[in-house]
């Protein structure tokens, strides 16, 4: 067998599949001839993407998962499942621990049997330290912070290749709730004549590093090839920008000015780890795709679907 027939021999199972960076992953995943394995909860014709076999399979579900996964044998897997609304983790947070930590290490727990099974976790930026004094940051900063401190010691109990990545904001067509997109969303009914109010952002000032989701699933798949086991990798543009600036670029490419409500919020920026960008360019990945086209496409999206998800 040549490489290349080995090549599409081998195997993806992608969680989160029907969500908006899962459904991206999946697109590429086949184009580049892997089998991909589309774990969802629910299976519905408009989620599928040629070239994918879906699977639908509740993460909660301990002796399902382990089921599951040894029907499907996977080589590499992509664990994207999962929630990620800070306004929600306050309402529910006993929700975003169920959703965030338990899932994870069933799933790796079912993983056990396949040790030359290639791991990768999105995590979050919006972690916190796991010492005294604990100060997380919103209940959904705790759930991702005990993912991350579970598939790590997961790591180091079991020995499986279990690589973990720290996306910043996605942001590109689909069905995301980000803020890049809930702005695209309103642009493109108010183009419409469809919306009746402002868009209201609690300040031009916030700083925000914005990577297109495309880009990051291209840093994923080079983290499943070749990133090291047991360590984290920030997957990030290296360049932030203000709300305000977003505003902007997005005046210059709708169809017609549309009304801003500012707050008075200070200037802030996102933490993120440090020295880490430079390990992924050493890894060979580096952003490609301008901020400005991944605007242009969400606009482009909604424009597409009418202003709803498609």
């Amino acid at each position: 067998m040549d490489a290349r027939s080995d090549f599409e021999q081998r195997v993806i199972l992608i969680t989160g599949a029907s969500g908006f960076t899962g459904s991206h992953a999946c697109r590429y995943f086949a184009g580049q001839g892997l089998q991909v394995a589309a774990m969802v909860r629910h299976i519905r014709e408009e989620d599928q993407a040629e070239g994918v076999r879906y699977y639908a399979c509740d993460l909660l579900d301990k002796n399902g998962l382990e089921k599951l996964v040894g029907i499907i044998a996977p080589d590499y897997v992509l664990h994207l499942a999962g929630k990620n609304s800070v306004p929600e983790s306050w309402a529910e947070p006993l929700l975003y621990m169920e959703s965030n930590v338990l899932p994870t290490l069933y799933l790796l727990n079912a993983l056990r049997r396949y040790p030359s099974c290639r791991i990768l976790i999105t995590g979050s930026m919006l972690v916190f330290p796991l010492h005294p004094p604990f100060r997380p940051p919103h209940p959904y900063g705790l759930s991702k912070s005990l993912q991350k401190a579970a598939a790590l010691s997961w790591r180091e109990l079991f020995g499986q290749a279990i690589v973990l990545a720290e996306p910043s904001n996605l942001v590109g067509p689909g069905p995301s709730r980000g803020f890049c997109s809930l702005l695209g969303q309103h642009i493109s009914a108010w183009e419409r004549g469809e919306a009746a109010e402002a868009f209201r952002i609690p300040s031009r000032f916030i700083r925000r590093d914005f990577l297109d989701v495309r880009d990051a699933i291209r840093a994923y798949w080079v983290l499943l090839e070749r990133g090291l086991p047991g360590e984290i990798y920030s997957v990030r543009s290296g360049k932030e920008y203000t709300l305000g600036e977003i505003t902007d670029l997005y005046k210059e490419i709708s169809e017609k000015p549309f009304p801003i409500e500012w707050g008075e919020g200070e200037n802030s920026s996102q933490k993120s780890p440090k020295n880490t960008a430079p390990r992924m360019k050493g890894l060979g990945w580096e952003p490609s795709i301008p901020l400005r086209t991944s605007l242009t496409d969400v606009l482009e999206y909604f424009r597409t679907c009418g202003g709803d998800y498609k």
